[in-house]
């Protein structure tokens, strides 16, 4: 590889900002934000507002339950009725 061509790849955490959920992993990309890992080591901190321990797809939890379409939500929200 030719050197300084390259993104520098490193070590991070990542944090899921709902659940408190944090992972190691490698990445690219950098913080300016710090914290001490389990192993003793101080790593860049990526907060995220979902990962893999809040998504529904992971979880199986939906998040909004079935609320109909939006003609329906607008219905509902002005109280008004729907003609048929």
């Amino acid at each position: 590889m030719k050197p300084e061509i390259h993104p520098n790849y490193q070590k991070v955490v990542y944090m899921d900002i709902n659940s408190g959920f944090k992972f190691l992993s490698g990445s690219v990309k950098g913080s300016s934000e710090t914290i001490e890992w389990e192993d003793g080591n101080t790593y860049p901190l990526i907060k995220m507002e979902t990962t893999s321990d809040t998504h529904p797809f992971y979880t199986g939890r939906q998040k909004f339950a079935d609320k109909g379409g939006r003609a329906d939500r607008f219905m509902q929200k002005y109280n008004m009725k729907q003609d048929n």
